[in-house]
């Protein structure tokens, strides 16, 4: 029985953004993408808050923004259900989380299987979940960093695309070591999606190939 193979698309992609807060790591995007790094273009960003700063910058830019209240549906199956008929509508090729705090349904997962990732502030799959870098601090880790990872229904396990390493230094903060981190995601996270892109990306099993 052989493996199912997935290798991403060589083409002009057009993405979603999901956010909840600053979108820091969405910004990095978008410059990138402003600069002819990426060949993609940003056809949404969308948020689950209407205040959040990343997306008031997007409205400022000009991009197309959409806002989904949680609270309007009966639950998070029927509400993913709404983002994914809105996905489709816009003829998205890659769903980009930066920043976005709501654990994505399974079927949500799975009807935008390979064509959705995540940035995760560790070394995965060591620390999944909230608070990582105090985590790494609490366990005495000489080395955390950040992940960008496809998602999957389980929560911070999908199959890694890159990853960036940063020390912990014995005298490090949550919050120092936290925006460590931050200056490589953002380096990393602009570099996974022009990968995506590029069709350099081949995942077999959990395993993610960079070809040539």
């Amino acid at each position: 029985m052989t493996e199912d193979v997935f290798q991403s698309p060589k083409k002009r992609g057009r993405i979603a953004i999901f956010l909840s807060g600053r979108g820091s790591n969405f910004i990095a995007i978008h410059k990138a993408i402003e600069a002819g790094e990426i060949n993609a273009d940003i056809a949404l960003v969308f948020s689950n808050k209407k205040q959040a700063p990343g997306f008031l910058f997007a409205q400022e830019q000009g991009l197309e923004t959409l806002y989904l209240r949680p609270k309007s549906f009966p639950d998070r199956e029927s509400y993913d259900q709404e983002i994914a008929r809105e996905i489709q509508a816009r003829d998205i090729d890659l769903i980009v989380l930066a920043g976005y705090m709501r654990i994505i349904t399974a079927p949500f997962c799975q009807q935008f299987l390979n064509r959705i990732i995540n940035i995760h502030p560790a070394l995965l799959p060591s620390f999944p979940g909230l608070h990582v870098q105090q985590q790494a601090m609490d366990w005495g880790v000489r080395f955390s960093g950040a992940t960008v990872h496809f998602v999957v229904p389980e929560v911070d396990m999908g199959p890694i695309i890159l990853q960036a390493v940063v020390p912990v230094l014995q005298d490090d903060t949550e919050e120092t070591l936290s925006s460590r981190i931050l200056k490589e995601e953002h380096n990393l996270y602009p570099a996974a999606v022009k990968l995506y892109f590029e069709g350099r990306l081949e995942i077999r099993g959990r395993r993610v190939f960079l070809l040539d």
